[in-house]
This record gives C-alpha cells, sequence and structure tokens, in this order.
C-alpha cells in the first residue's frame, strides 16, 4: 500500500468523514441541503476532497434514472455518498458532475 496524501480544507466549519475525521468539503461548495440520500439527509456539492470512487452505475433515483458512482472516505473507505456523471432529464443536467454526500456521514469541525 502506497502513501495516503490527504487535503485539508480552511475554515472552522468544514465538512468531515465521521468516521475518521479526513476533511470532506467545504460549506462553500454547498449547492443545495435540500437532496436525499440513501440513508436521510444530503447536501448537493461542487467539489469534494480526499474521496475515491466506484465504478459508473445506471441508478433509478427519486428524480429519475441518472450514472452515478458512489464515493468513499479515502483514508477509511468508507461510503460517503456519490458523484453525479449523467442525467438523463434534461432538467436534472445541472447535477451532472456534482456530489452527494449524506449529512448522517459527515460532521462540522
Amino acid at each position: 500500500m502506497g502513501l495516503l496524501f490527504v487535503e485539508s480544507l480552511p475554515g472552522p466549519k468544514v465538512f468531515k468523514c465521521k468516521h475518521c475525521g479526513v476533511d470532506s468539503a467545504s460549506p462553500d461548495a454547498i449547492v443545495s441541503k435540500e437532496f436525499r440520500g440513501r440513508h436521510g439527509r444530503a447536501y448537493l456539492f461542487n467539489s469534494v476532497v480526499n474521496v475515491s470512487f466506484g465504478p459508473n452505475e445506471d441508478r433509478i433515483l427519486m428524480t429519475g434514472m441518472h450514472i452515478v458512482n458512489d464515493i468513499y472516505c479515502s483514508c477509511c473507505q468508507r461510503l460517503l455518498g456519490w458523484r453525479y456523471e449523467k442525467a438523463y432529464n434534461e432538467d436534472q443536467k445541472y447535477k451532472e458532475g456534482k456530489y452527494i454526500l449524506e449529512k448522517g456521514m459527515m460532521v462540522k469541525g
């Protein structure tokens, strides 16, 4: 196993993985707080750090069919949410390239 590079984000209210405490996202990157994940509330972000990606897969979500990748904490490998690769519905295209982080998997620190 190689050396793990972990990026730190500036600011006191950074979202962190609740399991290992590594930085995951800045509050400045929030697009919306009105999303649902697998286990409850979730936030849509423009960017995240310290994550690894699962394979592309078609998934039927509340807003229709999307191609998504699950995203995992790069430090502890816990599932944090997913990335939207492609939205099939035209009105959902704004999600492409953005990230869902489940609120229950994050702490603010």
